[in-house]
């Protein structure tokens, strides 16, 4: 029996996705290849196949199927490999991934170089790149399939204008290397990207044990979205209604019901706590 197992989400039923299907499934011929149909599916699928013995579980999709994929094989020693299939791609992207060719990155996962990086988790879910809560997160859960298909990572961009007049929650930050903070919107990260291909988080490191923070403080929408741009295309945050520090534990509350997303995808709502698990995850990355 082969070693490997490529989990595929196809994101639609669609000709596209049937085109997709049949790369992968010719790349990946002397594999075991799984299609998901329904929500979660991934997340089964990797934890039934670590139990079997499979030591390569293949994300073949999106950020949203690879946090499915490692919340299945956490805690094992099973490899990580990437096919990047998704409308963002940001972990793959900041594991230095080709993600425009996915002959080349499943040469990648075939020569069995790893490295190993930390793991994040948000009660009792794990993530592996970005965190939010407040308005990225409530971009996600107001992005229609529809639309994410139609514009790709421009359409979280639509729905956060369309969110941009509202009122922002109070959110309450509490770590254990700094007092309580209040915000309107907090950002956690694992490496620097967050949307693209600019260094957001300007001191993180996938394997440093930390926990990246960014608070935006009492801030409207519309005050977010711009102060988001001076974050992202400066070298360093010296913004003061901008908070940017690091640590292995951290709790978010509100007196409101505020959405958290986790690698792009909706995971329930506040209060949650972040902790960090240190060099866990092996994942499948080009050479040196």
């Amino acid at each position: 029996m082969s070693s490997t197992l490529v989990i595929l989400n196809p994101a639609a039923r669609s000709d596209r996705a049937t085109r997709i299907r049949s790369k992968v499934a010719a790349l990946a011929h002397d594999s075991i290849l799984c299609t998901t149909s329904a929500p979660h599916e991934a997340e089964t699928l990797a934890r039934h196949a670590v139990a079997e013995g499979f030591t390569k579980i293949v994300a073949a999709g999106g950020d949203g199927t690879i946090n499915e994929v490692v919340n299945g094989i956490a805690g094992s020693d099973v490899a990580l490999g990437l096919l990047p299939l998704g409308t963002m791609n940001v972990f793959a992207a900041e594991l230095g991934l080709p993600l425009n060719d996915l002959s080349l990155c499943w040469d990648i996962i075939q020569n069995d170089h790893t490295r190993v990086v930390d793991l994040p988790s948000a009660n009792d879910k794990y993530f592996v790149q970005l965190a939010g809560v407040g308005l990225d997160a409530q971009a996600v859960q107001e992005t229609s399939a529809t639309l994410k298909r139609n514009f790709g990572p421009l359409s979280y961009l639509i729905s956060a204008a369309q969110i941009a007049g509202r009122k922002p929650p109070k959110l309450f930050i509490e770590s254990e290397d700094s007092s309580v903070l209040e915000g309107s919107f907090v950002l956690v990260g694992n490496g620097r990207r967050y949307g693209g291909p600019f260094p957001f988080f300007k001191q993180a490191v996938l394997n440093d044990g930390l926990l990246d923070v960014i608070v935006f403080k009492q801030l409207g929408y519309l005050d977010l979205i711009r102060y988001l741009n001076e974050v992202f295309f400066r070298s360093a945050i010296r913004l003061p209604e901008v908070e940017y520090f690091q640590t292995r534990r951290l709790k978010v509350s509100s007196e409101e019901k505020v959405p958290v997303e986790l690698d792009g995808e909706m995971a329930g709502q506040c209060p949650v706590e972040f902790q960090i698990r240190e060099s866990t995850l092996r994942v499948l990355v080009p050479g040196s």
